[in-house]
């Protein structure tokens, strides 16, 4: 082989090996209420999207959230479950929450009329770079809204 195309192809391997590892970036990463159902007995399940805008794989070790529907207080969604999620990636953790009576009469107004139901959530999110120990807490206050899902009772997203 020339030397000239053998200093091409390596270059070429240098680049494409540069491209690949890129600059490591730490960004902030939120939530949102994807889904909220509202069972039988009251209580609701919460699919809490959380989502990682990092470049890397972010290790959540932790989430607390204080949710309100409607301007009042609905309860405090929290876990200490670890979860992994990959770089500029989001999964959902399903958790339940014993609303308050205020949280269940809007939550119940919102799917007798049919209408959205207006939520905040405002707390914090722990989680660190997978590879790495230390982690810190991200404050993350959240306006959204969840509307009835037709033709599924008691589900909103």
């Amino acid at each position: 082989m020339k030397p000239w195309k053998l200093l091409t192809i390596l270059l070429m391997a240098g680049a494409l090996v540069a491209c690949v590892s890129g600059p490591r970036r730490v960004s902030e990463p939120t939530a949102s209420i994807q889904q909220l159902s509202v069972g039988a007995d009251g209580t609701w399940s919460v699919d809490l999207r959380l989502q990682n805008y990092s470049s890397i794989p972010m290790r959540f070790e932790s989430v607390r959230f204080a949710v309100s529907v409607g301007g009042e207080s609905a309860g405090t969604l929290e876990t200490t479950t670890p979860l992994t999620i990959g770089p500029e990636s989001a999964d959902i953790l399903t958790l339940t929450l014993a609303p308050s009576a205020e949280g269940r009469l809007h939550a119940a107004d919102a799917l007798a009329s049919g209408r959205s139901l207006a939520y905040r959530i405002d707390g914090s999110i722990r989680a660190a770079p997978e590879d790495r120990g230390s982690a810190r807490d991200y404050s993350v206050r959240r306006d959204g809204a969840v509307g009835p899902v037709p033709g599924l009772p008691g589900v909103m997203r």
